[in-house]
């Protein structure tokens, strides 16, 4: 490529919340893990459709890289990463990616310390003894470790099924490279992703907020005879109008008897007069993503069994969030919680004995402090085997059952440990009963108007 048309070039694009240093520092404590040996992630590869590449959270967490067909290697204290060559037909059509040409311009956005086109990869991968390599599913768009297992054991049902990309990687290395030994990377990347850095918390704060503001536009848009998509609709829109790429997991809009499917994503039921409706859905903003969960009245009004039961959800749910903190464990919580809620849990008007029965179990609960959140909505790693530590963000979702009559209560935020309590991320949608059905007689609503909030 001569001067002129390399200056013209338009430079690849690349993300803008992490610097180099940062990457550097993750893989340093990588390498630290593994005791100084060789590590070898594979980036995801093309989709072959229409759609915005989303690279895979284990590659990005190390670099940051979004170029399709990418790997890194770490051999000691040093770095490479490999990619494909420039395509000048497809960045003529798409623009400008990041590829094998760019090194400097790689090095500086990654700390990287070499870049080699992949052809490269296999010469340098000889005579390596130990090989370590993720070896749980590489979460991409929308997915987590928990739903491509499930995939996993799914497809194994299939005569025809090709391998699992990991093992399909593990198995091609290991007849690549003479008398290697496999080992799994992925337990160390699980640990270090459990404690989030101050920028990786910036960039969840603002995941948060958008889908806090998805809900709260969706509480006002909210009307009997709507189908559910609309307010899944609603919030894609303040979404994407502030930058996200759409939402970090498919849309949970469930009205009356379909909030029983804790995971119900169909969306294509009218909304009707006197049920509640629950909204879960948060953006992928910047690969990382929320959780949250509200229950509201299609109406406006919540009747009086509902303020009994999701009233009494969301005063645990407070009781819960004000005793998190560093240096006690979850199950320690629960237990503080549940002292502090029995005075009120007696003395609740409880209109069957069925509802209180449901209370006491909720108090019993483990899972309200649900899972881990993070680059997935269910987050790896595990942040209950000890006390919590700040930098540790996941759901707090009680939740409570009345399995005779099909009735399931919850309420979801996503918080994260601080120095010396917690924060919630999503705080800003309403949580206390009076103030939703106050936001809900408010029927002007104006989705541009959440675009200049994000800048406070």
């Amino acid at each position: 490529m001569n001067a002129t048309s390399e200056k013209a070039r338009q430079l690849p694009p690349f993300q803008a919340d992490f610097p180099a240093e940062e990457f550097s520092a993750r893989r340093a404590r990588v390498t630290e893990a593994i005791g100084g040996g060789v590590a070898l992630l594979r980036g995801s590869g093309p989709s072959g459709g229409f759609d915005y590449f989303r690279q895979n959270n284990d590659f990005y967490y190390l670099c940051g890289v979004e170029t399709p067909v990418a790997y890194l290697m770490l051999a000691g204290r040093r770095t490479t990463l490999y990619l494909p060559h420039r395509d000048p037909h497809m960045e003529r059509s798409e623009g400008a990616q990041l590829s094998a040409e760019d090194v400097e311009l790689a090095r500086r956005l990654t700390g990287v310390d070499d870049v080699r086109p992949l052809e490269m990869l296999r010469k340098d991968l000889a005579g390596v003894q130990v090989l370590h390599i993720p070896m749980s599913p590489a979460e991409g768009k929308q997915a987590c470790r928990d739903t491509l297992l499930h995939a996993r054991k799914t497809s194994a049902a299939d005569p025809f099924a090709e391998p699992a990309p990991e093992l399909w990687l593990r198995d091609g290395l290991a007849k690549a490279i003479a008398g290697v030994k496999i080992e799994d990377l992925s337990p160390v990347l699980d640990r270090l992703r459990v404690i989030k850095s101050a920028k990786e918390l910036a960039v969840m704060r603002r995941a948060g907020k958008l889908s806090a503001m998805a809900v709260e536009h969706a509480m006002r848009c909210t009307r009997v005879g709507q189908m559910e998509f609309e307010l899944a609709a609603v919030a894609e829109c303040v979404y994407l109008m502030n930058g996200a790429r759409g939402g970090g997991y498919r849309a949970i809009i469930a009205g009356g008897a379909n909030i029983w499917n804790p995971h119900y994503f169909r969306n294509d039921c009218e909304l009707q007069d006197g049920e509640l409706v629950l909204m879960d859905y948060a953006p992928d903003c910047g690969n990382y993503t929320s959780d949250i969960g509200r229950m509201w009245p299609v109406n406006g009004k919540y009747s009086a069994v509902q303020r009994e039961l999701y009233g009494f959800v969301v005063e645990y749910h407070k009781v819960l969030l004000g005793l998190i903190r560093p240096g006690v464990t979850t199950e320690q919580i629960v237990e503080e919680a549940a002292v502090e809620m029995l005075p009120r849990l007696e003395g609740w008007a409880w209109s069957k004995p069925a509802y209180q029965e449901a209370a006491k179990a909720l108090l019993k609960f483990q899972g309200s402090l649900s899972h881990g959140v993070g680059m997935a909505v269910h987050d790896v790693g595990n942040y209950r085997s000890g006390p919590l530590a700040p930098g540790m963000v996941f759901a707090l979702d009680p939740q409570m059952w009345v399995h005779d009559e099909q009735v399931y209560i919850r309420v979801e935020d996503t918080v994260a440990v601080t120095e010396t309590g917690v924060e919630n991320l999503t705080e800003y949608a309403p949580l206390s009963l009076d103030d939703v059905a106050e936001l809900m007689r408010q029927n002007e609503v104006t989705i541009t108007s959440a675009v200049p909030l994000l800048g406070n």
